[in-house]
Formats: structure tokens, C-alpha cells, sequence
């Protein structure tokens, strides 16, 4: 290309801002647009798992420093996963080799984050929200915000998760299936009281208890490398469950306060394992939040322009195959290399998203396919 293009990111995701870090330190100019007006703002998760494909996008698209900042902040590693009943009878024990220290297996969401932000500065812009774009008679993408700022660039890519609003824009007619099933997410901070009400069988990895009637649980330690000054180790906790296993309709289950959502959760599984109720019982009632499970439907390929998508914005994950994350990050990965090349001249713009896409779209919803596997596995039933 004779012009190195300018490259708008909506969304200071995971995978958007892995992109901004390789095509910023590659020399193109980039911008990212967030609706958050900071960088911690929305309850979105805890502890991501990392795998293989998770790390080496990372060491792709990451210069040696931020990949080792990343890396000094995660979690300890871990190579296990637990299956329990109710009663932590269990049910599977897998450990997983060739798990180096090198590697990085678990993150924090928020420590992440922001160590994804290393070195970015001014190119990340919180507290704007999409409301629309336009291709100009140039073929430029021109975006508008709400907050009344307006920005132009030669492609934009939405990274702006479930609800993407470049998507709904770009492709009004792709839908989301609701699995109906809701996540609580939750976490008991690890006190030297708490440590000593963390089973054995749960100490590592992350394990799974279910108690056969479509209700389960994931708990996942995470131990900072380094523990941050603001931050503290903590255990995840995940229940799943319908609606009607927490008797709870959907829209009324969104509005509790997280107190409310914590004894829920408390009501719920009542019935377990004495270990297991004190885990519940010792969460950090302020830090619960629902999620309803959803996954996207397949789409047919598009004519490739200037505006593309990227992670949760076109193949909105369940995260019961525990990749989403990873699969935003392969997916900023093929990206930048697509858009690096171009820059360089091997091909043009256009071309690169073409191809970037042509990756993207099957291996995106193969993966939603696999976690729709595991989740129907969890559940004992078809999701």
C-alpha cells in the first residue's frame, strides 16, 4: 500500500486491544474507542483460562516486555481439571502436560487488562459509544458517538463484544441464541481463614461440580505470580443453572442486587456438600453478577470491506469450552499479520481483511460448536 492505513478499534477487549498492540508497534496508526468511561468500570468475569493457541497470539502480537508484564501478572500455573458430583464424589481427574513455567495458564480479567494497555496511551479513548458509521465516497469509514465525537479512518473493526453495535450495523440479520441458562458469577477471597475451607480436591485447575439436575459449579483458584497492590488471590465461583432451577425469571434475575445474587446462589446448593456450602457461604457477597449463556449463529460470509469484526462481536462464545478469550486473541492475530502484510505492500487492504475473514468465520463458530458440545456435556442435556 502506498498510505499506511488508519485502523479504528471499537472495543478495549482483550482482542481489541491485543490488535492495537500489534499494529501500534508494527508503525500503523490506531485509534480504540471504548464505552466505558475506564478502563475497570463492568463486572465481566475473573480468572480466564490461557491455553496454548491463547499464548502463542499473545507472543505474536505483544512486544517482549508487555508479554512478560502479562506474564509476572497472571496466575500460577495450573494443569488440572475436576469433575465432581454434589457430594465431591469424582467423577474426572485430568492432568494436562508440558505445563512450563513460561506459559501462562489462568489471568485476571482486570490485571490483564490493563497490562494490555502498556504502552498505548492516548490511542485508547474510554467513555465513547458507538452510535453509527458511513462509507464516504472515498471508502473511508467515518464512526459517530454519543458523547458527540466523531472519527475517520480506512477500516473499522468491531471488537465491541456480545451486543456489538458495529455488528447490528454491519450485519442486522445475524442473531444470538440464548441457551437459556444463567451463570453467577462470584469469588471468595483466599484469607488465611478461607485457605483452610478450600477442599484438597479443588485446591488446583479448574473443577466442575454438578448435581445431576442441570445446576453445576466451576471453582478456579487464581494466585497472582506478583500480587498486584490493589488486588487479592481469590477463588472464582461460577453456578449454572436455568431460571427455573433458581426460580427466578430472567429479566427479574437481571436486576438483583449481587447480595440478592449471592443467596441465591447459597439457596441453591443448599443441598451439597458441607465443603462446598462454606465456599458459597464465604463468598464475597458484593461481587456476584449474572450472565445468560448465549452463542452465536452461524453467518454466511459477507462481501469483505472496510469494516470487519472481531471475538465476541461476530462469534459470541459460551464460555463453557473456557476459549473465548483465546479465540479473540487468534483472531487479533490473524488480523494483524493480514493488515501488517498489507501495510508492507504484499497485498492491499481489502485483501487482507478478505483474508483475515476467510479464517476467522469458520474457525469462530466451529469453536462456539465445541463449547456448545461441552456445555451439553455439563448439562446432561442438549443446550
Amino acid at each position: 500500500m502506498a498510505k499506511s492505513p488508519k485502523i479504528l478499534i471499537v472495543g478495549a477487549g482483550i482482542g481489541g486491544l491485543a490488535l492495537a498492540q500489534a499494529l501500534h508497534h508494527g508503525g500503523l496508526e490506531v485509534a480504540v474507542y471504548e464505552q466505558d468511561p475506564t478502563p475497570r468500570i463492568r463486572n465481566q468475569g475473573f480468572r480466564i483460562h490461557i491455553d496454548a493457541d491463547g499464548n502463542t497470539a499473545l507472543r505474536t502480537c505483544l512486544q517482549p516486555a508487555v508479554f512478560d508484564l502479562v506474564r509476572a501478572s497472571s496466575g500460577t500455573n495450573d494443569d488440572v481439571l475436576g469433575m465432581y458430583t454434589e457430594q465431591l464424589d469424582p467423577t474426572l481427574r485430568q492432568q494436562f502436560p508440558g505445563i512450563t513455567d513460561e506459559l501462562i495458564t489462568n489471568v485476571d480479567r482486570n490485571t490483564f487488562r490493563r497490562a494490555l494497555l502498556t504502552g498505548l496511551g492516548d490511542r485508547v479513548h474510554f467513555g465513547h459509544t458507538l452510535t453509527g458509521y458511513e462509507i464516504t465516497d472515498s471508502g473511508r469509514v467515518q464512526v459517530r458517538f454519543a458523547e458527540g465525537a466523531v472519527a475517520e479512518g480506512d477500516l473499522l473493526i468491531g471488537a465491541d463484544g456480545v451486543g456489538s453495535a458495529v455488528r447490528r450495523e454491519l450485519l442486522p440479520h445475524a442473531t444470538i441464541r440464548d441457551l437459556g441458562v444463567h451463570c453467577l458469577y462470584g469469588r471468595m477471597t483466599l484469607t488465611d481463614t478461607t485457605r483452610a475451607l478450600l477442599p484438597a480436591e479443588l485446591e488446583h485447575g479448574f473443577n466442575w461440580v454438578s448435581d445431576g439436575t442441570g445446576c453445576g459449579a466451576g471453582f478456579a483458584p487464581l494466585r497472582f505470580r506478583n500480587l498486584p497492590s490493589d488486588a487479592a488471590d481469590y477463588l472464582m465461583i461460577t453456578l449454572l443453572a436455568t431460571p427455573e432451577h433458581l426460580g427466578v425469571p430472567h429479566a427479574e434475575l437481571q436486576r438483583l442486587a449481587p447480595h440478592e445474587l449471592w443467596k441465591l446462589a447459597n439457596t441453591a446448593t443448599a443441598h451439597w456438600h458441607p465443603a462446598l456450602g462454606a465456599l458459597f457461604a464465604h463468598a464475597d457477597p458484593e461481587s456476584f453478577f449474572p450472565i445468560a449463556l448465549r452463542a452465536g449463529e452461524p453467518v454466511p460470509p459477507w462481501e469483505s470491506g472496510p469494516v470487519t469484526l472481531l471475538g465476541d462481536a461476530i462469534h459470541t462464545m459460551p464460555p463453557t469450552g473456557g476459549v473465548g478469550a483465546n479465540t479473540a486473541l487468534c483472531d487479533a492475530q490473524t488480523l494483524a499479520t493480514e493488515l501488517l502484510a498489507a501495510a508492507a505492500g504484499h497485498h492491499s487492504l481489502r485483501e487482507a481483511v478478505a483474508a483475515y475473514e476467510s479464517v476467522m468465520l469458520p474457525r469462530g463458530f466451529a469453536t462456539i460448536d465445541s463449547s456448545l458440545a461441552m456445555a451439553a456435556q455439563l448439562f446432561g442435556e442438549a443446550v
